[in-house]
């Protein structure tokens, strides 16, 4: 199991499959070839990695799309 401050986590089942966490909180079940292909990549940085695979991360234009002419209310 790997956990960091950021708050994921990740457990590989008997299964094989693999529950990532974030915050104590289920963010997402890989099974198969997709938990195979997860827990080779998982090893550079894995709270990079979990955010990735969940979706769950900024892409860095949140302030610039707020700023947007369109998005201003």
């Amino acid at each position: 199991m790997g956990q960091d401050a950021r708050g994921f986590a990740y457990v590989e089942r008997a299964d094989g499959s693999v529950v990532i966490t974030h915050h104590g909180r289920a963010a997402g079940t890989l099974r198969g070839g997709r938990a195979a292909e997860f827990l080779a990549e998982v090893g550079a940085d894995p709270q990079l990695v979990m955010a990735r695979w969940t979706g769950n991360y900024r892409r860095g234009n949140e302030r610039t799309a707020r700023q947007h002419p369109r998005n201003r209310g």
